[in-house]
């Protein structure tokens, strides 16, 4: 990552790196190479947030950030980028106008759109690595694959409730993100954010990881994770390490290639590639919050099936729903009576749709799922029962 001329810094940015400049890692010479990198970033959440964020305060010259949300009132408890009064803004916007408030030194690109094998070669070619701050299956054989194509480091970060992941794919030597995970796991299997919750600061703790690896990476210096997974529990307060090793067989960075060009990754996972609840099971199995007020304002009850975890009752709830965690629900088939009418719900209609798959497929048929949950009845039916 050496720039043709070396680049130079003015006397402000002097001023502004200083504390750099007295690292002998790092020094003018560091400085000048920070200046002179690109880095792609995919997702302005609550990983892109602080990888961002430090990469721009660092003084590196050309970010790249790729989202197409908007920001959300519930982002704000770990996307740190945004703030209140960016509600509603485009969030690569939001990000971008932060990032110059850090540094207007540097140059900021937004891409308003998903990352996808139409647009990724394009996207990413002006930049020197990837830092994928997304929350998709997908996105991420997406970006690894594309990582191998174009020889850009990967460096990747992931999170779950109190714990998280990071580590650097697909450099010269160490393994991709196949390598390790050739096969995604199987759909619905692995919750998101949106569905299990995260720990606010814990998308900081990695995230800052990420951004660390992206300088270390640019500057030449010190030990990446490359060959390494970083394994961070915030309630234990642990970091482990797991050594990885190349497939010489990976089918996308191995000796005999099968993966030659990006493929169709939603297909490949069985998933979307978004990081945002679907709500729906589809127009056959779906029943609008409003047609549901009528059926039970008619006295035309079906049974109400609540399959999301016991203490999200507290925070919403509709009377009278038999509850039966998503989790249990195989195992406990034999309390529902296959004959009548039942209505799946959560909170978004995500795992609700899941819900239905399993009880269609043990031969139940008068099933229909909430459309959007329990935050969609709270829109449409009753604007006093909260949101989250």
């Amino acid at each position: 990552m050496q720039p043709t001329q070396p680049m130079q810094l003015t006397n402000q940015e002097i001023l502004r790196y200083s504390r750099h400049l007295l690292i002998p890692e790092v020094g003018l010479e560091g400085q000048r190479k920070l200046k002179a990198a690109s880095v792609l970033v995919v997702g302005t959440g609550g990983l892109g947030s602080p990888v961002a964020m430090y990469l721009a305060a660092a003084g590196v010259g050309h970010i790249g950030l790729v989202d197409y949300d908007v920001v959300d009132f519930s982002n704000l408890q770990r996307q740190i980028v945004h703030g209140t009064s960016r509600l509603g803004d485009l969030k690569v916007e939001s990000a971008r106008r932060r990032l110059l408030d850090i540094n207007p030194a540097i140059e900021v690109t937004a891409y308003n759109e998903p990352l996808t094998s139409e647009n990724a070669f394009r996207i990413a070619e002006p930049y020197d690595l990837i830092v994928d701050g997304s929350d998709n299956f997908p996105t991420r054989y997406l970006v690894n694959d594309l990582c191998v194509l174009t020889g850009k480091p990967y460096v990747y970060g992931s999170i779950y409730r109190f714990e998280g992941q990071a580590s650097v794919f697909a450099t010269q030597d160490g393994p991709c993100y196949r390598c390790i995970f050739p096969e995604p796991p199987p759909p619905g299997t692995v919750p998101s954010c949106a569905e299990s919750g995260v720990l606010g600061v814990l998308p900081g703790v990695i995230g800052t990881i990420q951004a660390t690896e992206a300088v270390k990476l640019i500057l030449g210096i010190g030990k990446t994770l490359a060959g390494r997974l970083l394994l961070y529990n915030a309630l234990e307060m642990s970091f482990e390490y797991v050594k990885l090793r190349k497939n010489p067989d990976c089918k996308v960075c191995g000796a005999h290639p099968a993966v030659t060009e990006l493929i169709d990754y939603e297909a490949f996972c069985g998933v979307p590639g978004h990081d945002h609840e679907s709500g729906s099971a589809g127009a056959a199995w779906d029943i609008t919050p409003e047609a549901l007020s009528a059926r039970l304002m008619s006295g035309d009850a079906p049974l109400l099936l609540d399959v999301r975890e016991p203490h999200e009752l507290e925070i919403s709830a509709l009377d009278g729903a038999l509850n039966i965690p998503l989790g249990e629900l195989a195992s406990r088939l034999a309390e529902l009576d296959c004959t009548r009418e039942m209505v799946v719900l959560c909170k978004a209609g995500t795992r609700s749709a899941r819900a239905l798959e399993v009880l269609v497929g043990a031969g139940f048929r008068k099933v229909k799922n909430l459309k959007g949950g329990l935050n969609a009845w709270a829109e449409a039916v009753d604007p006093q029962m909260a949101v989250y």
